[in-house]
Formats: structure tokens, sequence, C-alpha cells
């Protein structure tokens, strides 16, 4: 099996995560798929960083067992950028051939927009850190994506954008007070779409460093009083990443076995490569 992993950070904003320290986007799903498919083989696609005559065909992309999208930085409104309209086109590409595809934060966006729906400023501001009071809805009760979740959950986010309409043949299967749709599948001509407003593929590690990056916006929105409220709150993150038995670290950043139990984190994923090896037996 062989899986197309689309990295849709820009090369700037890439080395600029790389200098806070954190993991590629690409790199985080390549880690994810060899866990729960060891087997597997991957090819990762940097679509900003190509010309729109050289990205994937109908022919390459059926070649493909799986697509994977990650997060990115991107508006996906802006479609005078002739890369994210490419993007587009590729997920409705990817539709039309029946391919089977999962995605988080960018990737529900996507999903939403390559099948009709739309996608919008958060009214409400960012949602970052920690997604609260994520609650299955009642198709999310019964969808194997979900399966191994609580009714109620928490999980890494940040986002500015969130999907207003969902398309045709979406299903939303969670959504929170925040930011509202937080999981959604979208069944969409031949293909579909499994995908997550929030981050399974993210770790404490990885959302502290994200937040040291983004310590002056994250300050000026209000999420921390000065710099060192901010550092108080990421030597937390990362003493719990070290030390997951510190109940009173978790305690006091509220965070339960949901965001610490990978098992529990990345269930969503490892229910879509389940999926994919049911199809493909």
């Amino acid at each position: 099996m062989k899986f197309l992993i689309i990295d849709g950070y820009s090369k700037g904003s890439r080395k600029k995560l790389d200098e806070a320290g954190m993991t590629y986007a690409w790199k985080l799903y390549v880690d994810m798929l060899v866990k729960y498919m060891p087997e597997a083989e991957y090819e990762v696609f940097f679509p900003t960083d190509t010309k729109v005559d050289e990205f994937p065909g109908e022919t390459k992309l059926s070649s493909f067992t799986g697509i994977i999208w990650t997060g990115s930085d991107l508006d996906i409104n802006e479609t005078h950028i002739p890369t994210n309209a490419a993007q587009i086109k590729l997920a409705k590409m990817a539709f039309v051939i029946g391919s089977d595809s999962w995605g988080s934060c960018w990737g529900i966006q996507m999903a939403a927009v390559a099948a009709g729906g739309t996608v919008e400023r958060n009214p409400k501001g960012r949602e970052m850190g920690i997604g609260r009071k994520i609650i299955k809805t009642a198709e999310g009760m019964d969808h194997p994506m979900l399966e191994g979740k609580p009714p109620v959950f928490y999980a890494f986010e940040s986002h500015n954008d969130i999907v207003i309409n969902v398309p045709e043949g979406g299903v939303v299967l969670a959504r929170n007070p925040f930011s509202g749709i937080q999981a959604m599948i979208v069944k969409h001509k031949n293909g579909t779409f499994w995908s997550s407003q929030y981050h399974p593929e993210y770790n404490l590690h990885e959302i502290a460093r994200l937040t040291l990056f983004r310590e002056k916006v994250l300050t000026e929105q209000g999420f921390f009083k000065d710099h060192g409220d901010m550092q108080s709150y990421v030597d937390k993150m990362e003493e719990l990443y070290r030390d997951p038995d510190r109940t009173d670290l978790s305690w006091q950043l509220g965070i339960d076995e949901d965001i610490l139990d990978d098992s529990i984190r990345q269930s969503e994923f490892k229910n879509w490569l389940d999926f994919i090896k049911s199809k493909n037996k």
C-alpha cells in the first residue's frame, strides 16, 4: 500500500517551524503511518514548491492507496494563488477517481471546499492549543472514524478558519462550541474523505513549540499576559510530555487521557488506515 502525503506548508513556513523546534507536518504523518502500518510506502508532495503544471494527474493520483493532507497556514479562500487553486483541483480530482483521503485542519477545509462546501474565518477568533468540549454527534457515535474516542474529548488545535457549510455528502461527526464542525466525513462522487479540524498528529511537545513560535500573535490576541506567562505554559507542556505521569501538571493544564494516550488521540487516523486495509484485502 502506498500513500501520497501532501504537506500544505510553504518552504518558508517549514523553515520557520523547523527553527522553532517543530517536526515537519509530513514527518508527523509518516511517523503515524509507519507506526500503525509498518509495511506502508509513501511519497511526500509539497504543492507550494511545485509548478501547477507539475501537479499529479489522474494516472499518478490513482496509483496511491490513499491520500493524506497535513495542516497548513494557508487561506483556502485565496484562490488567486495558483497553487492554492491547484490543491483544490487536486482534491476534486481525488473525489472523481475514487480516492480515499484523510486530512486534519487544512484537510477538513479541503474536503469541504472540494465537494462544494464553504470555509470562513472563525468570528470567535483563533482556536489554539487545546480544543475543548468536542462532542460526538449522533452520527459520530456510530461511525468507525471516532471508534475509541469518548463521547466528549479534547484535542490539539491551531486554526483561524472553520467549515461553515457542509457539502452534499458530508456528515458531521463531532462539534465543539468554539469552532463548530470538528470532525467530518465526505462521500462525494466516487471518493471518500475522512477529516478532523483538530490535529491527532500533534503531541504536547509539538504544540508547545508551536505556541512558542506564535508567541507574539498569541499574546496580542489575549492568550497570554506576557512572555513569562507564555513560557510557564510551554514549560509545563514540555515537562508533561517528558513525564506523562505528572498528574499535577495534567490537572493544571486540564489534560486527560484523550490527549496523553496515543491510542486515543490518534484513533481517528488508525481507524482510517483500518478502513483502507479492509477495502484492499
